[in-house]
């Protein structure tokens, strides 16, 4: 069985509904808004393209402004009710795409992010959870939500960890770039 490597132009990053309302609520929220920045940054810098759902924003508001900021211009935002963020839009955006590894980061860990890499993996996608950058309202739900999702084959990873197996190598282009955001993870 081949294992699973991550290659930047197999890649998307999926940014799943951190939203201003929970800022509040999650636990670990600097961690998991600092860690999503950074995975977005990092996405920016390796030509990896990302993708943003928000919960009924309506109610729950925006996508952070600290990830927001470093958004490409033509990043989709996609709005939902279905919990799972694989939407009909997000499908639609991975097959124009052309993308099967999904680097998964947001909340809730036992509700959406959980919902979104069974549908994810049902479909034929690799998600790769970006452990340092997922949450949950009450942290005892992330473990349970992590292994069920392991179980499903997604691969539990962190964002130091996904950084340098898509740079590779020392000698890659965007590696100095990549150290300056390495150096700003949270743990």
């Amino acid at each position: 069985m081949p294992i699973p490597r991550l290659q930047s132009a197999n890649c998307a990053l999926l940014v799943i509904d951190i939203q201003t309302k929970f800022a509040k609520h999650i636990a670990k929220w600097d961690f998991l808004v600092a860690n999503s920045a950074i995975l977005v940054q990092m996405a920016n810098a390796l030509d990896i393209p990302v993708i943003v759902t928000e919960q009924s924003p309506q109610s729950l508001g925006n996508t952070t402004a600290e990830i927001t900021q470093h958004l490409a211009k033509n990043t989709p935002i996609y709005t939902k009710t279905r919990f799972s963020a694989f939407t009909n839009d997000v499908a639609a955006q991975l097959r124009t795409l052309n993308r099967s590894q999904i680097l998964i980061c947001g909340i809730e860990a036992q509700v959406c992010v959980l919902q979104t890499v069974l549908d994810l993996a049902a479909n034929g996608r690799q998600p790769f959870l970006i452990t340092d950058a997922i949450s949950a309202t009450d942290a005892s739900q992330i473990p349970p939500a992590l292994r069920r999702m392991e179980h499903a084959n997604a691969i539990s990873t962190g964002t130091l960890s996904a950084m340098y197996e898509l740079l590779q190598d020392a000698t890659h282009p965007k590696f100095k770039a990549c150290l300056d955001l390495a150096k700003r993870i949270q743990y």
